[in-house]
């Protein structure tokens, strides 16, 4: 009879341990898709917020520029992302609007 009281909580338990398991482990994955997806030419943020351009890489570490001439080994477990240019398409997107006056006065 103790056990029926304790049952429901028990399966909420266990639904929420294989859910939040599942979210981990979907998060590792797509971690080692990040590392294993990294080249040469890549920004990238490392976890303690380092930018930085990947100039090289070995199976475990990348090598890092930071600034111009100053490079820097780190382990690839490190890396927290990839830098992407999204600020550049955005910029792009504003003035094609901006030129296409210009050319109807010019005419």
């Amino acid at each position: 009879m103790d056990l029926l009281v304790f049952l429901p909580l028990l399966i909420i338990m266990g639904a929420f341990m294989f859910f939040a398991s599942r979210r981990q482990k979907k998060a590792m994955q797509a971690t080692i898709d990040l590392h294993n997806s990294l080249e040469i030419g890549d920004r990238i943020h490392t976890t303690s917020g380092l930018q930085g351009t990947i100039t090289g890489i070995t199976d475990d570490y990348v090598d890092v520029e930071i600034a111009p001439g100053v490079v820097t080994t780190w382990m690839k477990l490190a890396v927290r992302d990839r830098i992407t240019d999204d600020v550049e398409d955005d910029t792009e997107l504003d003035e094609s609007p901006a030129e296409a006056p210009n050319s109807k006065t010019d005419s």
